[in-house]
């Protein structure tokens, strides 16, 4: 493959660069050094190929689960030593940072929570295993490349991972519901007096308010056991970990503000306001 193949491969450390370059990932990862910087794109790139597959809605269920599968053997020949096809751009980041297969495995096993079938309502046990997997899993390769040591890496995968998951599930309810995905917990749709478990109708029922705002109350739990975390200083490079904290934080208070009852309005933060969070948390920790 060329360099300019490789650079426009599915899941490539450029490629992913282009993708995220409106985003508010991007922010944190321009605070890090050029190796670690490029790993988290190309984890990045990985994160976006799979869950480009599972949101097709274009392919069948067996169609995607045949994209993932490739995926898999994809990341299988990697550790194995192999061919790593698809996988080409995981292995340089992977040699470097000791980055664990069951973690991209376990990424890959969330977006097939979403390929297999449209989440709704999941109890609160099945949306913890989904945060998980797509988030907590990418938090625990992310710890690696910062340089973290096992014990309070793990535990900010965990809590930051969950946190920002959470804060885009609230974020996202139109745009999941047009997929005809709902992932507010069972119980707390309960609580709230809510009796369709239909995406559109709970959406549209103004008592989603009381769930979302439960839910939000587990993130922000979140969100302070991960600043714990960081606030012992552990060994690693915490600028982007910080930084992607403090604006997910933010961009959940500010949704926060305006309520989940319709209609909403999704909540993105300004360059000017992303610059701020840059320099008072990316720099300055």
């Amino acid at each position: 493959m060329t360099a300019a193949a490789e650079a426009r491969a599915p899941g490539s450390a450029p490629a992913a660069e282009a993708q995220a370059s409106g985003s508010s990932f991007y922010a944190g990862m321009k605070v890090l050094p050029k190796a670690e910087r490029e790993a988290m794109f190309a984890i990045y790139g990985f994160c976006r190929a799979v869950d480009d597959i599972a949101d097709d809605s274009a392919a069948s269920p067996a169609q995607r689960r045949r994209g993932l599968d490739a995926w898999r053997a994809a990341v299988e020949a990697l550790y194995a030593g192999g061919e790593p096809g698809l996988a080409a751009a995981l292995a340089e980041p992977t040699r470097r940072f000791g980055l664990r297969k069951a973690d991209f495995l376990a990424v890959i096993d969330g977006m097939q929570m979403d390929a297999d079938e449209d989440i709704r309502a999941p109890d609160l046990d099945k949306l913890d295993l989904y945060c998980d997997r797509v988030a907590s899993a990418v938090g625990r390769l992310s710890v690696r490349i910062f340089g973290m040591d096992d014990g309070p890496g793990l535990e900010l995968a965990h809590h930051l991972g969950r946190a920002l998951q959470l804060t885009n599930i609230l974020r996202d309810l139109d745009e999941d519901a047009e997929l005809g995905r709902l992932y507010l917990p069972e119980e707390l749709i309960a609580e709230a007096g809510v009796v369709s478990r239909e995406p559109k109708a709970v959406i549209s029922d103004p008592r989603v308010d009381l769930a979302c705002r439960a839910l939000a109350a587990r993130a922000h739990a979140h969100y302070r056991a991960a600043d714990a975390v960081m606030a012992k200083r552990p060994r690693g490079k915490l600028a982007a970990p910080r930084l992607l904290g403090a604006v997910y934080s933010r961009i959940l208070a500010r949704t926060e503000r305006l309520g989940w009852a319709p209609p909403r309005a999704r909540v993105k933060l300004s360059k000017p306001e992303l610059l701020w969070i840059v320099v008072r948390r990316g720099l300055l920790g």
